[in-house]
């Protein structure tokens, strides 16, 4: 299951980042969100949704969430 399918208010840990895009992999490992990490979905948009990932909350879209495997 992708972050994109996840419930509002459930804490979901990353299992893997699945991507070819070498730069995608390096923001979300900027933003604290790589495997072993917990991941909260805050709300969900029509472009993508509200995360909380260790301190901060950060809008990510669409491509990036199905791109996180929780």
């Amino acid at each position: 299951m992708n972050l994109k399918d996840g419930e509002i208010g459930v804490e979901y840990i990353v299992r893997e980042i699945v991507t070819d895009d070498e730069e995608m992999d390096a923001f979300l490992f900027t933003l604290g969100c790589y495997a072993g990490e917990p991941i909260t979905v805050i709300s969900k948009l029509k472009g993508g949704c509200v995360v909380s990932i260790k301190d901060g909350r950060y809008t990510i879209d669409n491509q990036l969430a199905e791109a996180i495997r929780i």
